[in-house]
């Protein structure tokens, strides 16, 4: 029996990312800046969520990304939410990533271009031209 838990709906400000999931659809967004005060506390809710959607589930799941700046522990929470990501896509789950990316934003694309290097599923880092 699954048990659905709550979509996450949490607003963005000048410090964190606005953060939405969709269970029925298989899908988890951020976008924006990323350095808050307490990422623990902002990220541990998105890791329960894609940890028990991808315990609870047999459907594909994507995340879907446009975050401009990621401060020291957030990047170390996005790795927490791709290694999720690896250890069930090595057992068969399909798990995809695309990350958005201002053009003139090299330093993200790199960025995202090293967490894309130590995974094996699909990871599209895709440049727009504007805001993502």
């Amino acid at each position: 029996m699954t048990t659905m838990i709550s979509d996450l709906d949490i607003p963005g400000s000048q410090s964190t990312p606005t953060i939405h999931s969709d269970w029925q659809g298989g899908r988890l967004t951020m976008r924006g800046d990323s350095y808050p005060e307490n990422s623990y506390e902002l990220f541990d809710q998105v890791i329960h969520w894609v940890r028990h959607f991808l315990t609870d589930e047999q459907r594909p799941l994507h995340l879907e990304l446009a975050l401009v700046y990621l401060n020291t522990s957030s990047v170390k929470a996005m790795m927490d939410i791709f290694d999720l990501l690896e250890e069930a896509y090595e057992t068969g789950r399909a798990v995809s990533v695309t990350w958005h990316y201002d053009a003139r934003n090299e330093r993200i694309a790199e960025l995202a271009d090293e967490f894309r290097e130590d995974c094996s599923y699909p990871f599209a880092i895709t440049p727009v031209r504007g805001e993502p």
